[in-house]
């Protein structure tokens, strides 16, 4: 069990459901996702069933599941990125990692986010990987961007 979730838990003393999705928060904000021990724990905490805190976390998108990867990727999927054909660059992110939106690979390498407008419609189809901007992204520059972060793992790994 987290310390981190006992340490919220213990800032929400006699908590309702009120609480839920601040604690939920708090939560994530230290551990980077949801796991299923934190939210057994939350619910016992609100006196609530963990089917109850599931529901509440999925149905709210700003909630993981599983703990992202070492190269986080947030593709926008905004209306200007749509026309400018950010389904073909995520249809390539998807079959390129064998992963889904919310999904991390099973190395823990890559973790991938669907994300509703990064800001940047001109600049559109958008990705942000590592919080580090790309704009105009294509199927193929997607790829070259995928390799990239590839190969600077194997850079560090033959450095250390």
């Amino acid at each position: 069990m987290s310390t981190q979730v006992d340490t919220v838990l213990e800032r929400h003393p006699g908590a309702a459901r009120d609480k839920l999705i601040p604690i939920l928060q708090e939560v994530q904000a230290l551990d980077g996702y949801l796991s299923e021990a934190a939210i057994v724990r939350i619910g016992r905490h609100l006196n609530l069933p963990a089917s109850k805190i599931y529901g509440v976390a999925t149905f709210y998108n700003q909630f993981r599941f599983q703990p992202k990867g070492r190269h986080h990727v947030m593709i926008c999927r905004g209306t200007a990125c749509h026309v400018k054909g950010s389904a073909k660059v995520q249809d390539t992110l998807t079959r390129a990692l064998k992963i889904g939106p919310g999904q991390t690979t099973r190395d823990g390498q890559f973790s991938l986010e669907v994300v509703a407008c990064m800001g940047a419609c001109a600049l559109s189809p958008a990705v942000a990987i590592n919080g580090e901007f790309f704009p105009k992204v294509s199927p193929t520059r997607i790829v070259k961007l995928l390799d990239a972060c590839r190969q600077k793992e194997a850079d560090e790994r033959s450095a250390a």
